[in-house]
Protein backbone atom coordinates (compact mmCIF):
# COMPACT_ATOMS: atom_id res chain seq x y z
CA UNK A 1 0.00 0.00 0.00
CA UNK A 2 2.93 2.36 0.91
CA UNK A 3 4.36 1.92 -2.71
CA UNK A 4 1.29 2.15 -4.54
CA UNK A 5 0.69 5.82 -2.45
CA UNK A 6 4.71 6.67 -3.37
CA UNK A 7 3.65 6.13 -6.78
CA UNK A 8 0.84 7.87 -6.72
CA UNK A 9 2.72 10.75 -5.39
CA UNK A 10 5.15 10.64 -7.88
CA UNK A 11 2.65 10.15 -10.83
CA UNK A 12 1.73 13.52 -9.75
CA UNK A 13 4.35 15.16 -9.39
CA UNK A 14 5.67 14.44 -12.57
CA UNK A 15 2.05 15.64 -14.23
CA UNK A 16 2.31 18.86 -11.97
CA UNK A 17 6.01 19.63 -13.73
CA UNK A 18 5.01 18.42 -17.28
CA UNK A 19 2.26 21.05 -16.65
CA UNK A 20 4.18 23.87 -15.25
CA UNK A 21 6.75 23.61 -17.88
CA UNK A 22 4.01 23.85 -20.79
CA UNK A 23 2.39 26.81 -19.30
CA UNK A 24 6.03 28.94 -18.71
CA UNK A 25 6.12 27.66 -22.46
CA UNK A 26 2.62 28.91 -23.32
CA UNK A 27 3.74 32.27 -21.12
CA UNK A 28 6.73 32.87 -22.91
CA UNK A 29 5.04 32.31 -26.49
CA UNK A 30 2.55 35.23 -24.96
CA UNK A 31 5.20 37.35 -23.55
CA UNK A 32 6.94 37.67 -27.38
CA UNK A 33 3.93 37.89 -28.83
CA UNK A 34 2.20 40.44 -26.19
CA UNK A 35 5.50 42.35 -25.59
CA UNK A 36 5.76 43.52 -29.35
CA UNK A 37 2.89 45.37 -30.50
CA UNK A 38 2.90 48.61 -32.05
CA UNK A 39 -0.11 51.09 -30.65
CA UNK A 40 -3.06 49.36 -33.09
CA UNK A 41 -2.38 46.06 -31.15
CA UNK A 42 -0.33 44.35 -34.51
CA UNK A 43 2.74 42.46 -34.03
CA UNK A 44 5.53 44.54 -34.05
CA UNK A 45 8.76 44.07 -36.63
CA UNK A 46 10.06 47.86 -36.71
CA UNK A 47 13.46 48.48 -36.83
CA UNK A 48 16.95 47.84 -38.82
CA UNK A 49 17.62 44.15 -39.41
CA UNK A 50 20.77 42.27 -41.40
CA UNK A 51 20.51 39.19 -43.31
CA UNK A 52 23.88 39.05 -43.99
CA UNK A 53 25.19 35.64 -43.69
CA UNK A 54 27.91 33.67 -45.15
CA UNK A 55 25.84 30.52 -45.20
CA UNK A 56 25.34 29.34 -48.87
CA UNK A 57 21.98 29.25 -50.53
CA UNK A 58 22.60 25.95 -52.11
CA UNK A 59 24.36 22.92 -49.93
CA UNK A 60 27.34 22.52 -50.33
CA UNK A 61 28.88 19.42 -52.62
CA UNK A 62 29.68 16.32 -50.51
CA UNK A 63 32.28 16.61 -47.84
CA UNK A 64 31.73 20.58 -46.89
CA UNK A 65 30.99 21.15 -43.60
CA UNK A 66 27.94 22.23 -41.99
CA UNK A 67 28.52 24.95 -38.84
CA UNK A 68 27.27 23.62 -35.64
CA UNK A 69 28.87 26.37 -32.67
CA UNK A 70 30.73 29.21 -32.45
CA UNK A 71 34.28 28.30 -32.59
CA UNK A 72 33.13 26.75 -36.42
CA UNK A 73 31.21 29.95 -37.05
CA UNK A 74 34.44 32.00 -36.43
CA UNK A 75 36.93 29.97 -38.18
CA UNK A 76 34.47 29.78 -40.78
CA UNK A 77 34.77 33.85 -40.81
CA UNK A 78 38.72 34.32 -40.96
CA UNK A 79 38.82 31.68 -43.81
CA UNK A 80 36.16 33.98 -45.76
CA UNK A 81 38.03 37.08 -44.41
CA UNK A 82 41.25 36.16 -45.85
CA UNK A 83 39.92 34.62 -49.36
CA UNK A 84 38.38 37.85 -49.79
CA UNK A 85 41.13 39.95 -49.04
CA UNK A 86 43.42 37.72 -51.57
CA UNK A 87 41.53 37.13 -54.35
CA UNK A 88 39.01 39.74 -54.54
CA UNK A 89 40.98 43.31 -53.71
CA UNK A 90 41.68 46.02 -56.17
CA UNK A 91 44.63 47.56 -56.39
CA UNK A 92 46.23 50.78 -57.38
CA UNK A 93 48.46 49.03 -60.24
CA UNK A 94 46.34 50.75 -63.58
CA UNK A 95 47.25 47.47 -65.28
CA UNK A 96 45.56 45.17 -62.82
CA UNK A 97 42.37 44.08 -63.25
CA UNK A 98 39.56 46.03 -61.28
CA UNK A 99 38.92 43.28 -58.72
CA UNK A 100 35.60 43.78 -56.74
CA UNK A 101 34.10 44.07 -53.22
CA UNK A 102 37.49 43.03 -50.78
CA UNK A 103 37.13 42.06 -46.57
CA UNK A 104 36.96 45.53 -46.38
CA UNK A 105 33.04 45.94 -47.36
CA UNK A 106 32.64 41.64 -46.96
CA UNK A 107 30.29 42.78 -43.96
CA UNK A 108 29.10 38.86 -43.72
CA UNK A 109 26.97 38.49 -40.54
CA UNK A 110 26.96 34.91 -38.90
CA UNK A 111 26.50 31.54 -40.01
CA UNK A 112 23.07 29.81 -40.27
CA UNK A 113 24.08 27.35 -37.17
CA UNK A 114 23.61 23.69 -37.70
CA UNK A 115 22.67 23.87 -41.46
CA UNK A 116 24.41 23.71 -44.55
CA UNK A 117 22.38 26.40 -46.59
CA UNK A 118 19.80 28.37 -46.80
CA UNK A 119 17.03 26.12 -48.48
CA UNK A 120 15.07 24.75 -46.41
CA UNK A 121 12.96 22.53 -49.07
CA UNK A 122 13.57 20.48 -51.59
CA UNK A 123 14.97 18.49 -48.88
CA UNK A 124 18.97 18.31 -50.12
CA UNK A 125 19.39 21.69 -50.09
CA UNK A 126 19.53 22.35 -53.53
CA UNK A 127 17.80 24.26 -56.12
CA UNK A 128 15.04 22.18 -57.81
CA UNK A 129 16.00 20.97 -61.73
CA UNK A 130 15.25 23.76 -64.37
CA UNK A 131 12.91 23.40 -67.28
CA UNK A 132 13.25 23.15 -70.28
CA UNK A 133 12.56 27.03 -70.85
CA UNK A 134 14.50 27.24 -67.67
CA UNK A 135 17.72 25.69 -69.16
CA UNK A 136 17.26 28.30 -72.78
CA UNK A 137 16.57 31.40 -70.23
CA UNK A 138 19.91 30.51 -68.59
CA UNK A 139 21.87 30.07 -71.43
CA UNK A 140 20.48 33.02 -73.17
CA UNK A 141 22.01 35.12 -70.21
CA UNK A 142 25.27 33.57 -70.27
CA UNK A 143 25.64 34.31 -73.91
CA UNK A 144 24.87 37.77 -73.18
CA UNK A 145 26.83 38.07 -70.01
CA UNK A 146 28.20 41.15 -67.99
CA UNK A 147 30.63 41.99 -70.87
CA UNK A 148 29.16 40.69 -74.31
CA UNK A 149 27.11 43.73 -74.97
CA UNK A 150 27.57 47.64 -74.50
CA UNK A 151 26.30 50.00 -77.13
CA UNK A 152 24.19 51.72 -74.99
CA UNK A 153 22.87 51.63 -70.96
CA UNK A 154 19.62 49.23 -71.69
CA UNK A 155 21.84 46.81 -72.80
CA UNK A 156 23.59 46.46 -69.17
CA UNK A 157 22.18 44.81 -66.29
CA UNK A 158 19.70 47.14 -63.82
CA UNK A 159 22.75 46.21 -60.69
CA UNK A 160 25.35 48.22 -63.54
CA UNK A 161 22.54 50.91 -63.99
CA UNK A 162 22.02 51.60 -60.02
CA UNK A 163 18.45 50.85 -60.63
CA UNK A 164 17.40 47.74 -58.98
CA UNK A 165 19.28 44.78 -57.21
CA UNK A 166 17.19 41.76 -56.06
CA UNK A 167 13.89 40.54 -55.62
CA UNK A 168 13.91 38.87 -52.00
CA UNK A 169 16.16 39.31 -49.40
CA UNK A 170 19.76 37.31 -49.27
CA UNK A 171 22.67 36.78 -47.53
CA UNK A 172 24.47 39.17 -49.77
CA UNK A 173 26.51 42.16 -48.50
CA UNK A 174 24.27 45.38 -47.64
CA UNK A 175 21.59 43.85 -46.62
CA UNK A 176 20.60 45.97 -43.98
CA UNK A 177 16.35 46.22 -44.15
CA UNK A 178 14.65 49.61 -42.21
CA UNK A 179 10.88 47.98 -41.37
CA UNK A 180 8.55 50.52 -40.65
CA UNK A 181 4.56 50.27 -39.71
CA UNK A 182 1.57 52.38 -39.59
CA UNK A 183 -1.83 51.01 -40.10
CA UNK A 184 -2.63 49.23 -42.86
CA UNK A 185 0.47 48.95 -44.47
CA UNK A 186 4.82 47.43 -43.62
CA UNK A 187 7.51 49.68 -45.81
CA UNK A 188 10.80 47.64 -46.02
CA UNK A 189 13.67 49.91 -47.06
CA UNK A 190 17.22 48.10 -47.84
CA UNK A 191 20.48 49.54 -47.72
CA UNK A 192 21.39 48.46 -51.20
CA UNK A 193 20.17 50.70 -54.06
CA UNK A 194 17.80 52.14 -50.98
CA UNK A 195 15.13 49.97 -52.65
CA UNK A 196 11.81 50.54 -51.06
CA UNK A 197 8.68 48.25 -50.61
CA UNK A 198 5.41 49.03 -49.74
CA UNK A 199 3.24 46.17 -48.07
CA UNK A 200 -0.72 46.36 -48.38
CA UNK A 201 -2.38 44.76 -45.67
CA UNK A 202 -5.57 43.34 -45.70
CA UNK A 203 -5.68 43.65 -49.42
CA UNK A 204 -6.68 40.72 -51.22
CA UNK A 205 -6.10 41.60 -54.76
CA UNK A 206 -2.91 42.27 -56.94
CA UNK A 207 -2.38 45.32 -59.12
CA UNK A 208 -3.55 44.48 -62.79
CA UNK A 209 -0.73 42.08 -64.27
CA UNK A 210 0.07 44.84 -66.64
CA UNK A 211 1.21 46.78 -63.93
CA UNK A 212 4.58 45.88 -63.08
CA UNK A 213 7.48 46.79 -61.02
CA UNK A 214 11.28 46.12 -59.75
CA UNK A 215 10.31 44.68 -56.28
CA UNK A 216 7.06 43.14 -57.70
CA UNK A 217 3.52 43.77 -55.86
CA UNK A 218 3.30 43.17 -52.11
CA UNK A 219 -0.22 42.40 -50.33
CA UNK A 220 0.25 40.87 -46.94
CA UNK A 221 -1.89 40.13 -43.78
CA UNK A 222 -1.69 38.93 -39.89
CA UNK A 223 -1.15 34.65 -39.16
CA UNK A 224 -1.28 35.29 -35.60
CA UNK A 225 2.31 36.62 -35.33
CA UNK A 226 3.32 36.24 -38.38
CA UNK A 227 3.41 38.41 -41.57
CA UNK A 228 2.61 36.71 -44.45
CA UNK A 229 3.36 38.43 -47.99
CA UNK A 230 2.37 37.48 -51.04
CA UNK A 231 4.12 38.90 -54.24
CA UNK A 232 3.70 39.13 -58.19
CA UNK A 233 3.98 41.36 -60.76
CA UNK A 234 7.87 41.70 -61.14
CA UNK A 235 9.24 43.93 -63.74
CA UNK A 236 11.32 42.32 -66.21
CA UNK A 237 14.85 42.38 -64.94
CA UNK A 238 17.91 41.30 -67.18
CA UNK A 239 19.44 40.24 -64.04
CA UNK A 240 18.74 38.67 -60.92
CA UNK A 241 20.85 36.74 -58.50
CA UNK A 242 18.83 33.92 -57.48
CA UNK A 243 17.88 33.48 -61.20
CA UNK A 244 14.26 34.04 -61.29
CA UNK A 245 12.47 35.24 -64.18
CA UNK A 246 9.34 38.09 -64.16
CA UNK A 247 6.40 35.21 -63.63
CA UNK A 248 8.05 33.95 -60.34
CA UNK A 249 5.77 33.87 -56.84
CA UNK A 250 7.14 35.12 -53.59
CA UNK A 251 5.20 33.99 -50.14
CA UNK A 252 7.52 35.39 -47.14
CA UNK A 253 6.66 35.00 -44.16
CA UNK A 254 8.21 37.24 -41.06
CA UNK A 255 7.97 36.05 -37.77
CA UNK A 256 9.24 38.56 -34.52
CA UNK A 257 10.78 35.69 -32.01
CA UNK A 258 13.02 37.98 -29.69
CA UNK A 259 14.11 41.19 -29.17
CA UNK A 260 17.17 40.84 -31.80
CA UNK A 261 15.52 38.11 -34.25
CA UNK A 262 12.73 37.72 -36.84
CA UNK A 263 12.75 34.26 -38.81
CA UNK A 264 12.28 35.15 -42.34
CA UNK A 265 11.04 32.07 -44.58
CA UNK A 266 10.63 32.72 -48.47
CA UNK A 267 8.68 30.09 -50.54
CA UNK A 268 9.87 30.64 -54.73
CA UNK A 269 7.19 29.79 -56.92
CA UNK A 270 8.25 30.30 -60.74
CA UNK A 271 7.76 27.29 -63.21
CA UNK A 272 8.88 29.00 -65.79
CA UNK A 273 12.51 28.06 -64.54
CA UNK A 274 12.05 25.33 -62.04
CA UNK A 275 10.14 22.36 -61.81
CA UNK A 276 8.89 22.42 -58.74
CA UNK A 277 8.83 25.64 -55.67
CA UNK A 278 11.63 25.86 -53.24
CA UNK A 279 11.93 26.92 -49.72
CA UNK A 280 14.65 29.37 -47.83
CA UNK A 281 14.98 30.56 -44.72
CA UNK A 282 17.40 33.10 -42.94
CA UNK A 283 17.26 35.00 -39.90
CA UNK A 284 17.30 38.90 -39.65
CA UNK A 285 19.31 39.83 -36.94
CA UNK A 286 18.60 43.64 -35.05
CA UNK A 287 21.76 46.01 -35.84
CA UNK A 288 22.78 48.81 -32.90
CA UNK A 289 22.02 51.76 -32.98
CA UNK A 290 18.34 52.08 -34.00
CA UNK A 291 18.52 52.90 -37.45
CA UNK A 292 22.02 54.16 -37.76
CA UNK A 293 22.62 50.88 -39.34
CA UNK A 294 21.11 52.01 -42.91
CA UNK A 295 24.22 53.85 -44.50
CA UNK A 296 24.18 55.82 -47.95
CA UNK A 297 24.47 53.60 -50.96
CA UNK A 298 27.09 55.55 -53.69
CA UNK A 299 25.36 53.45 -56.26
CA UNK A 300 22.83 55.32 -57.77
CA UNK A 301 20.85 56.32 -61.29
CA UNK A 302 23.13 58.84 -62.94
CA UNK A 303 26.39 56.87 -61.17
CA UNK A 304 29.26 57.60 -63.47
CA UNK A 305 30.60 54.08 -63.10
CA UNK A 306 28.18 53.37 -65.96
CA UNK A 307 29.63 55.97 -68.24
CA UNK A 308 32.96 53.96 -67.27
CA UNK A 309 31.49 50.89 -68.81
CA UNK A 310 30.35 52.55 -71.95
CA UNK A 311 33.50 54.18 -72.29
CA UNK A 312 35.52 51.46 -71.56
CA UNK A 313 33.70 49.36 -74.33
CA UNK A 314 34.56 51.84 -77.07
CA UNK A 315 38.41 52.06 -76.80
CA UNK A 316 37.66 48.45 -76.59
CA UNK A 317 36.14 48.82 -80.15
CA UNK A 318 38.95 51.03 -81.19
CA UNK A 319 41.65 49.06 -79.85
CA UNK A 320 39.86 45.99 -81.72
CA UNK A 321 39.72 47.96 -85.23
CA UNK A 322 42.93 49.10 -85.02
CA UNK A 323 44.67 45.62 -84.41
CA UNK A 324 42.43 44.31 -87.24
CA UNK A 325 43.44 46.87 -90.01
CA UNK A 326 47.43 46.60 -88.70
CA UNK A 327 46.18 42.83 -89.24
CA UNK A 328 45.25 43.78 -93.18
CA UNK A 329 48.42 45.81 -93.81
CA UNK A 330 50.80 42.69 -92.76
CA UNK A 331 49.19 40.98 -95.19
CA UNK A 332 49.29 43.09 -97.87
CA UNK A 333 53.25 43.57 -96.90
CA UNK A 334 53.76 40.09 -96.90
Amino acid sequence: MKDELLAAMGMVAVVAIVGLAAGCSNRQGETVQSKFRTPWGEPDLQGVWSSETPTPLERPLAGERIINNDEEAAALEQELAKKWQENRGGGADPDNRTGSYNAFWQVRGKPVMGRASLIVDPKDGRLPPLTPQGKAIRAARASNGLSDRADGPEDRNEGERCLHWERMFSGSVNQQHRIVQSPGYVAINSERLHENRVIRLNDHSHLPKDVRQWKGDSIGHWEGATLVVDTANFADAKRDPAGTSKDVHVTERFTRVDDDSINYEATVDDPTIWTQSWTYALPLRRQPGGTVGIFEYACHEGNYGLLGILRGARAQEKNAKGAGEKGKQNNVTN
